[in-house]
């Protein structure tokens, strides 16, 4: 059974608007998917794409007028970390998977 990570997970903002599925992080703007579980995947492809930018430098160096808390940048910037060591992202953001194998 992997072991639980044990860090700050910021919540998340879910919400439905027009009958479909909104998802976000504190900060960061809202994802939408037709289900949960599209979702999730466009939230989990949005977080991973500003890791990336934020570790390769494609970010600038952000303000106290930022409108992330600076908990939930380094929460963002370890998803970086895990997703490059081959870790599931969804381990960090939703917690992993009691019923994974």
């Amino acid at each position: 059974m992997p072991q639980a990570i044990d860090c700050f997970r910021p919540p998340i903002r879910i919400a439905e608007v027009d009958g479909r599925v909104r998802l976000g992080l504190p900060g960061f703007r809202d994802v939408e998917g037709s289900t949960l579980q599209d979702a999730a995947d466009a939230l989990v492809a949005h977080v991973l794409h500003v890791a990336i930018a934020l570790r390769t430098g494609g970010i600038g160096p952000l303000s106290s007028e930022c409108g992330a808390d600076p908990a939930v940048i380094d929460f963002i910037w370890r998803i970086g970390e895990h997703a490059q060591a081959g870790g599931d992202p969804r381990d960090l953001l939703f917690g992993t998977n009691p019923l994974a194998p």
